[in-house]
């Protein structure tokens, strides 16, 4: 167990063991540790319990509830922490043998997502998930739920009257339905800002990957290569952390790189292990910028043990989310913490690239290999670009290879290997 911060609340952790291996399970709480400390909770104590399977009134059964209760007692611990996901009823029992309140670990990931949520569009979202997650846990949870007196003049309001739990109930669902009606707003509006980017004609390439690979870093160190501005470079970098989750919005930035094409790069929320199902839904909005990219970069933290299993847990949450068909490159961060004999040779033809943004390592590399990417759905163009059109021609100088230019009584004739974007666009615009 780490030294924890005294300034945290503290917190027992509470682990069932059904069928992992040793390693598996010791992974699982190390990472549950980690979200522990990303919300703000010092874990001062560690109960764990191995069944065939949960036990369906307290998960973990009464003997180890009531073992759980004098550890929770002794190190004045304020909550329960689970790993693994209660019942409604389980979370209700368990709660009344401990006498402190019971987080599984989608309660705690979605606490840890309320504290971090910045935009009003990450706050909309975790409060919908957070009123899913809410709706089918109201029983037991106030000592307010029974049922109101009837009486009245209105015919609505009696015999028996209505429970608590049952207006609580309409309260939610109500506030969920305006939720969505704000966040479908929202989405109108982040798609006209996607289209206007798509006219610019710049290519996208989106960071996705296990939480804490080093996903902001990467955009924070090539925002540096490509900003002499000590000033800009603060206002465009994102906030990076060694932690989980340290950032939730989507944030994204054009990358301009002194004699590199431009490009724009965004940033999303990290994946991890079995990520709340209501999370990915709330977040769907905000994830489905990586459905319009050109290029994944699928970022991974070369010096953990289990990054294997990150990247198929990666790979699993983008076929959730429908995305297939786009480039990936898959990205090795933090190779300087490897021995260098186990650091392969970068190749710009292979779709593996070792980089460290730490000391830069790779990073000429992965820009590369992102060029050579970025050209391989290229297009051949030959049209004559009307005088008129400035724009346009002034696009095909800054995004294009030019191999033929000449100018003409009707504008100025180009032959060029453009990106699909900027072709497409030529091809509606000038035929």
């Amino acid at each position: 167990m780490r030294e924890y911060n005294e300034e945290f609340a503290p917190v027992v952790m509470v682990g069932l063991r059904i069928s992992e291996s040793d390693e598996e399970f010791d992974h699982s709480m190390e990472e549950l540790e980690s979200l522990c400390e990303a919300c703000e909770l010092a874990v001062v104590d560690t109960v764990t319990q191995t069944l065939a399977h949960p036990d369906n009134a307290t998960w973990i059964g009464s003997g180890k509830a009531e073992e759980l209760a004098r550890a929770v007692e002794i190190d004045g611990a304020e909550y329960a922490i689970c790993l693994g996901n209660l019942s409604p009823a389980q979370m209700k029992n368990l709660q009344k043998i401990i006498k402190v309140p019971v987080w599984d670990r989608t309660n705690l990931i979605l606490e840890i997502f309320s504290r971090r949520a910045k935009t009003r569009e990450a706050r909309l979202q975790v409060e919908s998930a957070y009123l899913q997650f809410m709706m089918p846990r109201l029983t037991g949870m106030w000592q307010h739920l029974g049922r109101q007196s009837g009486g009245g003049g209105s015919r609505a309001n009696k015999g028996v009257g209505e429970k608590q739990i049952e207006l609580d109930r309409r309260q939610i669902s109500h506030r969920i339905s305006e939720l969505r009606k704000e966040l479908a707003q929202i989405d109108k509006t982040r798609d006209v800002q996607r289209r206007g980017r798509e006219r610019d004609g710049f290519p996208n390439v989106a960071l996705v990957g296990y939480t804490n690979a080093g996903k902001s870093s990467l955009m924070n160190r090539l925002l540096s290569m490509g900003e002499k501005s000590e000033e800009k470079l603060g206002e465009k970098t994102v906030f990076e952390k060694d932690m989980l989750f340290a950032t939730l919005d989507t944030s994204i930035r054009k990358i301009e790189v002194n004699g590199r094409k431009p490009f724009l790069l965004s940033d999303t929320v990290g994946f991890i292990e079995n990520i709340p199902h209501d999370l990915i839904k709330a977040f769907r909005s905000t994830l489905a910028e990586v459905k319009y990219a050109d290029v994944l970069l699928i970022v991974m933290d070369a010096s953990d043990p289990h990054h294997r299993m990150h990247k198929k847990i990666t790979e699993d949450t983008l076929k959730d989310l429908d995305v297939e068909g786009i480039p990936r490159l898959y990205v090795y961060n933090k190779c300087d913490l490897l021995p260098r004999e186990c650091v392969p040779a970068n190749d710009i033809y292979r779709d593996s690239i070792y980089i460290s943004t730490k000391t830069g390592q790779g990073i000429d590399d992965l820009l590369d290999t992102l060029f050579r990417v970025f050209t391989e759905n290229n297009r051949e163009v030959d049209v004559v670009i009307p005088y008129n059109m400035g724009d346009i021609l002034n696009r095909i100088h800054n995004e294009a290879q030019i191999t033929k230019e000449s100018y003409e009584e009707n504008g100025v004739h180009v032959a060029a290997s453009c990106p699909a974007p900027l072709a497409d666009y030529i091809a509606k615009v000038v035929g």
